[in-house]
């Protein structure tokens, strides 16, 4: 196959975007499994949404307002892994409107100060997702990124990237055919495996799901077996790239905004009426809560 490994793709940005903060997001988020890269770039390996071939690709951003895309992997597949890419780090969303939504709400507007640039990324793809969902479901994030850890080294794919060797996440072939992993408990298994054959069958294609309005989207998701309310708002937010959804079943990101606006009695109806005013940025702003929620925790133990 013929291999192309120089800068080959063009991403232009709209809004405020800072690619080395996404990098650093990524390389401290333990599911994506990623290490750390040169400075001002970003490696990434992944299958090819819908192709399902083992791809990789680095980033620089040479500018405030473009990204290069140098693509490791078939020539014919340039063109879609630039695309993959740009939903990754939601470079596919116009973000100029989003320091409007600091206007409106000084909680948000501190909290675009405290992460300037960062906007949220992304899995590789819904499919992703949707198996982080049902990996981490009920065990402590240690297992669950072990679990992911062991998956990724006996049935992923090894891909020159860069100078550096990353592997992808199992593809859904590799996945449909699992029958044991060690430390898996068995309720996972035929979860994983019935995600690996919606994936190949395109029913967790990320366009799709986006052109869905959101609830509709969702009840789609929630037909998955081990996917329930939380787990379809986290393949559509952070696997499809849904920029405005509020997460209703994200337990976690309730205590964050309920210490954020000092309303330590609300509900999840509530938060969600204060969301109102972070459209059409709600999964953005949840992201940055989320992030900083993260960090203030690390800082207190």
């Amino acid at each position: 196959m013929t291999t192309i490994s120089r800068p080959c793709g063009e991403i232009a940005v709209r809004g405020e975007f800072d690619l080395a903060a996404a990098a650093r997001f990524l390389t401290g988020f333990a599911p994506a499994g990623q290490p750390e890269s040169e400075p001002g770039a970003l490696r990434v390996a992944f299958a090819v949404e819908g192709e399902w071939t083992p791809v990789g690709a680095v980033l620089r951003q040479r500018s405030p307002g473009e990204v290069t895309v140098e693509v490791h992997g078939p020539a014919e597949h340039t063109e879609a892994v630039v695309a993959q890419v740009r939903r990754v780090c939601s470079l596919d969303i116009d973000g100029t409107a989003f320091p409007e939504v600091g206007a409106r709400d000084p909680v948000v507007s501190l909290l675009q100060g405290l992460h300037p640039g960062l906007r949220p990324v992304l899995f590789a793809s819904p499919y992703e997702a949707a198996c982080w969902a049902v990996l981490s479901h009920r065990i402590w994030m240690t297992q669950a990124v072990r679990l992911r850890r062991r998956l990724t080294e006996r049935y992923g794919t090894e891909v020159e990237v860069g100078g550096s060797t990353l592997r992808t996440f199992p593809t859904p072939a590799a996945l449909a055919k699992l029958e044991y992993l060690p430390g898996l408990p068995g309720s996972k298994l035929p979860r994983l495996r019935a995600i690996a054959e919606a994936a190949a069958e395109g029913r967790l294609d990320a366009a799709a799901l986006r052109a869905m309005p959101a609830e509709e989207a969702l009840k789609e998701l929630q037909l998955l077996p081990g996917i329930g309310r939380f787990s379809a708002e986290l393949t559509l937010i952070r696997g499809a790239g849904h920029p405005d959804v509020f997460p209703h079943g994200e337990t976690r990101l309730h205590e964050i905004l309920r210490d954020a606006y000092h309303l330590p009695d609300a509900g999840a109806e509530e938060l969600a009426e204060i969301a109102q005013a972070w459209a059409p940025f709600r999964s953005w702003v949840s992201f940055l809560f989320r992030v900083e929620g993260e960090a203030r925790m690390r800082e207190s133990r």
